[in-house]
């Protein structure tokens, strides 16, 4: 089964402080025993995204470990035009302020694909009807 993996755990994963830390390592060490290599999966906007936070709060260093020890282990999707413009429509067609774009190209991303469950600890996974994990 493929899960999705959004910016919120990634970073949690990464920042000791995150009061989500534990969690979010405890679930990727048992999920990647037991689910095994690229069973994670997420779009080239959330790397952008990972990226730039954890380096910007992070530092330099959680950046190469972002890249080096988690992200070899990520299915990592590069987003093509057509999706684009669907996740483009669906934010234009919102009045609410959130989720942000990023969130709504993982939201369509994950309907083409079938995935259902979400690694995220960004609340808006599960108001557009995905499962979180942990």
């Amino acid at each position: 089964m493929t899960t999705f993996a959004d910016t919120s755990a990634l970073y949690a994963v990464l920042d000791a402080d995150d009061d989500a830390h534990g969690r979010a390592v405890s679930f990727l060490e048992v999920f990647r025993r037991r689910e095994g290599p690229k069973s994670l999966a997420t779009h080239g906007y959330v790397v952008a995204e990972t990226a730039q936070l954890v380096r910007a709060r992070l530092g330099v260093s959680a950046a190469r470990s972002f890249f080096d020890d988690i992200l070899p282990a990520v299915r990592v999707t590069h987003i093509g035009k057509e999706l684009y413009e669907r996740a483009v429509a669906a934010l234009l067609a919102s009045l609410r302020r959130r989720p942000s774009f990023v969130d709504r190209v993982s939201f369509q991303l994950m309907r083409e694909e079938g995935i259902e469950e979400a690694f995220a600890f960004d609340r808006g996974f599960s108001t557009e009807g995905f499962r979180l994990v942990p």
